[in-house]
């Protein structure tokens, strides 16, 4: 670790900005990403320099010939290039050593947000003096299936060495006058205040565990998974299913797949799955909103009238897809189990009276009622899970407030 160091945040968000605020750009630097690109990886860069962003294939792939013609053409304005390991939309895996190449090739550093790409990849950083080297990744404890809170910056011990940190206090420093301050090493001196240790260690061990896994045996399952149920998805009528939808062509994808069910909104498909199978899924954007448009091939105009009607409050129509996410803890059962309420929720066989929430874009049951005091109490006094108030044979209609075998959690 003599050129680089490992910083802990409390995610992988707050990883991506401190990068923001402490790389050296000077004015007029720009910062090369794509339009696939979560918000955490896209909204920190745009107070700090210029953003170019690549374009995508119709199918959603990285389009690198866009890449290669925006370098060409910035050259050496361009000092950071930064992309997603891996899709959290479609899954698609970049090319990172690859882009690490030509991002060097015109003087600039290479970003990896690999918060999506850790669970399911191996990441090769390579040696400093390696064309390919990743210069910074990020990572995400609780993808990496540690608890909640802690995140992960590896990168150049350089650039944290200029400068100020964002965050100043406690255990960033190791002298402080009333006219000076004398700066703690790395990575004391960005890691301000009392420092999550038990999430650091959460997440040492749970890399541990993967590794001792095999990452490649948990890419052949995953991969296995994800052959399995695009083949079951596109016998349902109707289903939009985006990126690649061949099961033989996903070398160059992790588990993750979004789709649309013909005219049934996204959120309620999500609802039906969630409360009636017990089957966790997301809906919506993803925090992708760019991506996701393109994605879904809405016109500029439609874009423009959706986005009115959110600053309105209205939510009822929110463009967005339903995202189903494999790792390493499933099983072909979970697929079977995914077909067979989308097979109910395409004949329109589901048991529960749905209502949306205009504000909110939700659809919940009629009856349901959720309440923090069902699962657990501050006072001291312990509360039953459920107040007997329930509508007859909840169970039958939401099995997802009961205890749920592990073969029908997604």
């Amino acid at each position: 670790m003599d050129t680089n160091t490992v910083i802990f945040g409390k995610n992988a968000t707050e990883a991506i900005n401190k990068l923001a605020f402490r790389y050296p750009f000077c004015k007029g630097d720009m910062v090369l990403s794509t339009i696939m690109e979560h918000h955490s990886n896209d909204l920190p860069w745009r107070r700090r320099a210029q953003v170019l962003r690549a374009q995508v294939t119709n199918e959603g792939r990285l389009d690198e010939d866009d890449v290669d013609r925006l370098l060409a053409k910035y050259g050496d304005r361009i000092t950071l290039v930064t992309v997603s390991g891996a899709s959290n939309v479609t899954g698609f895996v970049q090319p990172i050593h690859s882009l690490a190449r030509k991002a060097h090739a015109v003087g600039a550093r290479i970003l990896v947000d690999a918060a999506q790409l850790a669970p399911h990849r191996r990441i090769d950083i390579k040696s400093d003096n390696d064309p390919e080297h990743i210069d910074f990744v990020v990572l995400s404890a609780h993808k990496m299936y540690a608890p909640f809170g802690t995140g992960a910056l590896v990168g150049r011990r350089e650039i944290f060495l200029e400068g100020a940190p964002e965050y100043q206090g406690g255990g960033t420093v190791e002298i402080v006058t009333s006219e000076e301050v004398l700066w703690a090493g790395l990575p004391d001196r960005e890691e301000a205040g009392s420092p999550n240790v038990i999430g650091a260690v959460a997440m040492a061990v749970a890399a541990n565990a993967l590794m001792d896994a095999g990452l490649e045996s948990v890419e052949r399952h995953e991969s296995s998974l994800t052959a399995y149920a695009l083949d079951r998805l596109r016998s349902l009528p109707e289903i939009t299913i985006y990126g690649e939808t061949d099961p033989r062509l996903i070398q160059d994808k992790v588990g993750v797949i979004s789709f649309n069910l013909g005219s049934v909104p996204h959120a309620l498909v999500a609802a039906v799955l969630g409360y009636e199978g017990g089957i966790g899924v997301r809906n919506g954007c993803f925090c992708a909103q760019q991506y996701v448009m393109r994605l879904l091939g809405l016109s500029e105009s439609e874009q423009v009238r959706r986005r009115r009607e959110l600053l309105a409050g209205d939510k009822s129509r929110k463009p967005g897809m339903v995202r189903v996410s494999f790792g390493a803890y499933n099983t072909i059962g979970d697929v079977d189990a995914l077909m067979k309420m989308l097979q109910r929720i395409t004949r329109n066989e589901y048991k529960g009276e749905y209502h949306q929430n205009a504000k909110s874009g939700e659809y919940i049951p009629a009856g349901y009622q959720n309440s923090t005091a069902d699962y657990f109490s501050f006072g001291g006094q312990a509360v039953s899970r459920f107040s007997g108030e329930c509508v007859p044979k909840t169970e039958d209609i939401w099995p997802a407030l009961y205890p749920l075998p592990v073969e029908n959690r997604i």
